[in-house]
């Protein structure tokens, strides 16, 4: 909204300091306000997996707030942090999954850890890598390529039905049970 993130953390950070250095404090502030939303998500999602030893109710909770915003009679902005909230739920609940460290909120290290494998492959070292190779490159393929999938048919979604965000709440709580 208005290119403020809901997921995107770096984005805000850049953007928040270009904002600053252009004394555009209003709009230092539009980014920073989902840094400390994502954060809070994240601190609550943390607190839940150390109380539940599971990432369910976290997650639940991530779907319910995607699925409620739409409908809550507010402004955009405040819609922006609500989600800001549930990305940050969802970044500290969903870290690690087949033996792979993934980052289902944003893609940037989920390309680099693509990249390191494609690079290990095609020049293999001689010596220990200074990094530990990929655990598994075909999930971080696919992350990638769910993420790439997602904000193209959420673009779609969006002149098309009034409530795009009740599909992937909808899909994380099939996910759930499935």
């Amino acid at each position: 909204m208005g290119g403020v993130f809901a997921a995107n953390m770096t984005g805000n950070t850049v953007l928040a300091g270009i904002a600053v250095a252009q004394h555009d404090y209003i709009r230092t502030w539009h980014h920073i306000a989902p840094l400390f939303c994502f954060f809070a998500g994240a601190m609550f999602s943390r607190l839940l997996l150390r109380l539940a030893h599971k990432s369910t109710p976290s997650l639940l909770i991530e779907a319910a707030l995607l699925a409620l915003v739409d409908f809550l009679p507010i402004a955009a902005e405040s819609k922006v942090l609500i989600v800001a909230v549930a990305m940050g739920i969802q970044a500290s609940a969903v870290t690690h999954f087949a033996g792979s460290a993934i980052s289902t909120v944003v893609v940037t290290s989920t390309l680099a850890r693509t990249a390191e494998y494609a690079l290990d492959r095609i020049w293999p070292g001689e010596k220990q890598p200074i990094v530990p190779s990929v655990a598994n490159v075909r999930l971080l393929a696919l992350t990638w390529a769910a993420y790439l999938i997602g904000a193209t048919i959420g673009a779609f979604l969006v002149p098309l039905f009034a409530w795009p965000l009740l599909l992937p709440a909808a899909i994380l709580v099939l996910l759930l049970f499935v």
